[in-house]
């Protein structure tokens, strides 16, 4: 069958399951991200026909110039901002990704990102830790409640559908969305508000959760303006691709009480840091890791075998990615 490289380990029932329909599958050998250069210096040592390629990949003209020969390239994540689409396109290469396999885990993430800044729990933990407790004190730490508090969802596609439903169901919340169009699936199951206008959503909640893949358009759709017209009591939660937000312009709303808190699972320049953010405690930083459970990254790795194995048996791919 086909000669595969992939840039990383993932999931070893991903890789058995290329090598059970005679695929002949290479995995980059090094403990971490390739450079782009490796990535090339790699794919120019064996004639690949398919890649596995990952978020830390940028896969563009030059890749395809080092390795000529490659028909599909299956990104193991349901984001391929990585990926130059008009350039695989233009050049015939097949580009696939893993959609709604992650959706409940990240869903769950962002819940429990929720609860964390909303109860102060790593802050809270770290006080513990470093001794300072000296008994139960009545304005200890002080939080929020989430009950009865209106969540506003940027983006209501699988994740923001479902944690719309688990905060209005589970926690009672009022939800308000943004999106291109209203979406008759979520208010057929709760009373959700759509709102056309960002700017008009973000004075109503009480926690701002993002949703919305990285694009032109949404990249810096955060902006120092728009985080001026939250509450000052509001949380902000995102865990879809960092440069949606303006992070500089976050700093500072953290810092001068604009907004109240954020939790964070992703960042503009990761895995770079600024050690401004990392400092404040009105912020929980976590490591990309919303989709990060055994099943989850199991399943991820099963869709893109599935995936290839389609496609070099003559059946287009159900999770194919195109040109917008």
């Amino acid at each position: 069958m086909a000669v595969l490289f992939v840039t990383r380990q993932i999931p070893e029932v991903g890789l058995q399951a290329l090598r059970a329909a005679g695929h002949e599958v290479v995995v980059s050998d090094k403990d971490g991200v390739l450079t782009h250069d490796e990535l090339l210096t790699a794919l120019r040592a064996r004639p690949y026909e398919g890649v596995v390629s990952l978020l830390t990949d940028q896969i563009d003209g030059s890749v395809l110039d080092a390795a000529p020969h490659v028909r599909i390239v299956a990104n193991y994540a349901v984001g391929y901002n990585n990926i130059a689409l008009e350039v695989m396109q233009a050049r015939g290469v097949v580009v696939t990704n893993t959609p709604g396999v992650l959706t409940s885990s990240v869903a769950e993430f962002t819940l429990a990102l929720m609860f964390a800044i909303a109860k102060r729990i790593p802050e809270a933990d770290r006080f513990t830790r470093a001794g300072r407790f000296e008994g139960w004190a009545p304005e200890l730490l002080l939080g929020s409640d989430l009950r009865g508090k209106t969540l506003g969802i940027i983006g209501a596609g699988r994740i923001g559908y479902e944690v719309a439903l688990a905060a209005h169901l589970g926690l009672g919340m009022s939800v308000v969305y943004n999106d291109a169009k209203a979406s008759e699936l979520l208010e057929s199951k709760i009373p959700a508000t759509f709102y056309a206008s960002l700017d008009a959503m973000l004075p109503v909640a009480d926690v701002v959760s993002i949703h919305v893949p990285l694009l032109p358009a949404t990249e810096h759709l955060i902006t120092a303006e728009r985080l001026a017209l939250m509450k000052p009591s509001a949380y902000l939660i995102n865990t879809a691709r960092g440069p949606i937000i303006d992070e500089a312009a976050l700093i500072y709303a953290l810092k001068n009480g604009v907004i109240r808190g954020a939790g964070l699972d992703v960042f503009e320049a990761e895995p770079t840091i600024s050690p401004e953010l990392l400092a404040l405690d009105n912020v929980i930083a976590t490591p990309h890791i919303a989709s990060a459970t055994t099943e989850t990254r199991d399943k991820m790795a099963l869709m893109v075998a599935e995936n290839i194995n389609d496609f070099f048996a003559g059946i287009a791919p159900t999770n194919r990615v195109s040109v917008v």
